[in-house]
């Protein structure tokens, strides 16, 4: 047991909410650090660095003038420049303008050249991304990756005891063929055995050839991936219907379940939105459920997303490739992989729900994000660490939507004034303002309401 493990132990609720506040502190300090160091550098001067809103529970002032600041409502944060008239730098003070020199208007953010400010702007999503795949890289770096070599590198043996009366495969074996179909890597495996429970669905045994010592050996094992749930997400329509990590299924709507790619293939079929029923057994003996998938993101093959109609459950694969410590360069490229595909995924669904494909009960605001993290601190600290990379990128993402207020409706805004060759007009700037505040506030408003209902 870690110490996060230990600590959740004892803390419970505690533990959720500090956990939250390491995740979101840590998020938002990269953010708005990336605001402030960047316009550091093109000149602009910082007055505050805040760390939450409200009421000031500590500062201190540096050697620049700037006040770092930590606030008691945790719930964001702010870098106030010199000249701004608000903390979200989305209208100019003209009176202190007007009373400024040459060299103080120069140093401040109304007074910088547009280039300057929309890299200043532009550099807080930029920071939650490039925190994001460091946090990425270097796990990839301290705990490995997998090899794409078609070799055993490690077994789960929970799910290979329920193979025992087969040919059991080892560590070390070198996976030839499967059901017929050479394998050149190792992600060749789990495709092979899925295209053969595709092929007959239901079956439990398969054909595999290896190389073992020396020695090729033909054996019959069951699925890579077994019909057996690793774990259940929170608020699915899985944790609806009561399932439990460690169920195996056995059958789906009558039909016999051999793995977990049978299980993928019969929810697929059902839409989303027809209910199905399943057949589980926890080891007591079988019990029967019904439940109806909801249409969610998920990653493809090709690092692309789809929507599919899922339950909310994960698989325990039985099989696990050799662990291999990646080069720098290719642990940068693994995080940057890992942090698009967030990006993309948290696109897709925004625009399945916009689409109508998938509904907004996925969307978690603090609560969720709480209970999230005190999950993964509980789940210990590569989990934990993992988790703030996740938030750390969405909340990137988030930040580029061209809605006043947030950075992607500044960039908007300076994007029209290129355009026009002057700002956009100051009774425009503060409707659409307005507009973007009301959107915010209403999004807020809407997912805390998506968390209530989901306690």
């Amino acid at each position: 047991m870690d110490a996060f493990s230990l600590l959740s132990n004892v803390g419970g609720i505690g533990f959720a909410i500090a956990s939250f506040l390491v995740v979101l502190g840590v998020v938002v300090f990269i953010h708005e650090y990336g605001h402030y160091i960047v316009a550091r550098w093109c000149g602009i001067h910082a007055e505050v660095f805040s760390i939450g809103f409200g009421k000031e529970l500590f500062h201190w002032t540096d050697r620049r003038g700037t006040r770092w600041r930590l606030a008691a409502l945790p719930l964001g944060g702010y870098v106030r420049f010199l000249g701004d008239g608000d903390a979200a730098s989305a209208r100019a003070d003209l009176h202190e303008l007007e009373h400024m020199s040459e060299a103080q208007r120069a140093r401040s953010f109304p007074g910088a050249a547009l280039w300057k400010r929309a890299l200043a702007v532009a550099a807080g999503p930029g920071f939650n991304f490039i925190l994001s795949i460091g946090i990425y890289a270097c796990l990839a770096l301290a705990i490995g990756t997998g090899s794409d070599r078609p070799v055993i590198g490690t077994m789960d043996e929970t799910a290979a005891v329920m193979a025992a009366d087969m040919d059991p495969l080892q560590v070390g074996d070198e996976v030839l063929v499967v059901e017929g179909t050479e394998i050149e890597t190792f992600s060749d495996i789990s495709r092979a055995f899925a295209a053969a429970s595709d092929a007959q669905p239901g079956r439990e045994r398969f054909a595999v050839t290896v190389r073992r010592g020396g020695e090729v050996l033909d054996l019959k094992t069951a699925a890579a991936i077994p019909p057996v749930v690793g774990a259940v997400t929170p608020d699915s329509p899985a944790e609806a219907a009561g399932f439990r990590a460690g169920d195996r299924i056995l059958s789906i709507d009558g039909q016999p379940v051999g793995a977990f790619a049978d299980l993928q293939r019969r929810v697929i079929a059902s839409g989303g939105g027809e209910p199905v029923t399943m057949v589980l057994d926890d080891g007591t003996g079988p019990r029967e459920t019904v439940l109806t998938a909801k249409m969610q993101p998920y990653p493809t093959a090709d690092g692309g997303i789809e929507m599919r109609p899922l339950i909310g459950v994960t698989a325990i694969p039985r099989l696990a490739p050799e662990v291999v410590t990646p080069g720098i360069l290719q642990a940068v490229e693994i995080g940057a992989i890992r942090t698009w595909q967030i990006i993309y995924s948290s696109f897709a669904y925004v625009g399945a729900i916009i689409g109508g494909e998938a509904d907004s009960s996925g969307l978690g605001g603090p609560i969720k994000i709480a209970s999230l993290s005190g999950q993964a601190a509980d789940a210990g600290i590569v989990a934990f660490l993992s988790m703030i990379a996740m938030i750390s990128a969405s909340i990137g993402m988030i930040n580029l939507f061209p809605i006043p207020v947030l950075d992607g409706g500044h960039l908007l805004f300076y994007a029209i004034e290129a355009l026009r060759g002057r700002p956009l007009g100051e009774k425009a700037a503060e409707y659409a303002t307005g507009v973007g505040l009301a959107l915010v506030i209403s999004l807020m408003v809407f997912v805390t309401y998506n968390d209530l209902m989901g306690l």
